[in-house]
């Protein structure tokens, strides 16, 4: 397990990559700000959050003040927390289930959160009580406990993990299929299939303070565990020999990322592609202890997901590309680049 050591001279280096990252997700999220069909300056993005603190009195375009603080600023923060929430996610079952095209929707809760979510818009259901992404967290939860029955809690195994959760996917996902086909409107369908593929268009300080607070509780969670995570680097033996409770942890791993999964598909949809991408790009760079490897995927996720929001609102502006579209087109490459490393010589 000496792999898993870390230099002195590699914690520096370590360092300066995370204050790297600290000041381009800043830059990002100021970028973020700023872009949209009313073009705000980064130095008016500056003193207006630096007002709001109380730092400053700069006077500033009431108008671009409106935009920053009602609409555009919690846009970009929730997006840059389900960016590190699900980078998180993917970096945990991918040490988990030991395989390396693992990500948050391996447990089947995107489907589960869709077929709640159209629940919830085509048929009706909870109307006024429950809204849309009440109805896409109990239908992401109601695919968890069906995976976890079927997998005898955290007993199952990884290849019985993986397969509940694809037929827990197949299930809700023709569950999905079957109400958009018999009762939705066109308008209807088109709405749930724009949301399925991912969107912050509606998101404000409510569900910032939310997403927020998920992925701080899981984060701290998963950290708490790291040095279990890099016992099962090794395999669940390996872990067992050192004293870590396999099957406590690990139930307590698969119910935290499928919570913070869920309430991440409940609110933005499903954006996939980041979970996988990103902790493999981060363990290139600070490797696999996952003390450091947890906080590095959630600055990069925060990220690329900051990134993706950008070029689905200015792609083809006016209009907006759903942001699972964009990471789809990063994500798909770099899947394929993965299953082609992987392949073994006859």
């Amino acid at each position: 397990m000496t792999a898993l050591v870390q230099s002195p001279t590699r914690s520096v280096q370590h360092l300066a990559l995370f204050i790297a990252s600290v000041a381009l997700l800043l830059l990002v999220i100021a970028i973020g700000v700023g872009v949209g069909e009313l073009t705000i300056p980064l130095r008016t993005t500056f003193f207006a959050v630096t007002n709001k603190l109380g730092l400053t009195a700069q006077p500033l375009n009431r108008i671009h003040e409106t935009v920053i603080w009602d609409f555009r600023l919690s846009r970009v923060l929730v997006a840059a927390c389900c960016g590190a929430g699900l980078a998180i996610c993917g970096a945990v079952l991918q040490s988990l289930l030991k395989n390396a095209l693992a990500e948050p929707y391996v447990l089947g809760v995107s489907a589960g959160a869709s077929t709640g979510a159209v629940a919830v818009v085509v048929l009706g259901i909870g109307t006024g009580a429950v809204s849309l992404s009440a109805g896409a967290f109990t239908g992401a939860f109601a695919a968890f406990a069906f995976v976890a029955l079927l997998t005898n809690g955290a007993r199952g195994g990884n290849e019985r993990t993986i397969l509940a959760g694809v037929a827990a996917s197949q299930l809700f996902n023709a569950i999905t299929a079957w109400t958009i086909s018999t009762s939705a409107s066109a308008q209807q369908a088109r709405d749930v299939m724009f949301w399925l593929l991912g969107s912050f268009s509606g998101v404000r300080w409510p569900e910032f303070q939310l997403v927020l607070s998920v992925v701080l509780v899981g984060l701290a969670v998963c950290l708490w565990y790291a040095k279990a995570l890099d016992a099962f680097t090794f395999g669940d033996d390996a872990a067992a020999s050192l004293g870590i409770p396999v099957g406590y942890v690990r139930l307590i791993l698969f119910t935290v990322t499928a919570l913070m999964t869920a309430a991440i598909v409940s609110m933005a949809g499903s954006i996939g592609f980041v979970g996988l991408v990103v902790p493999h790009v981060m363990r290139y760079f600070f490797g696999p202890l996952h003390r450091t490897l947890l906080i590095a995927c959630a600055m990069m996720g925060a990220i690329l997901m900051v990134l993706a929001d950008i070029a689905a609102r200015t792609a083809i502006a006016p209009q907006s590309l759903p942001v699972g579209v964009v990471t789809a087109l990063v994500g798909v490459p770099f899947f394929a680049a993965i299953l082609y490393r992987g392949r073994r010589p006859q």
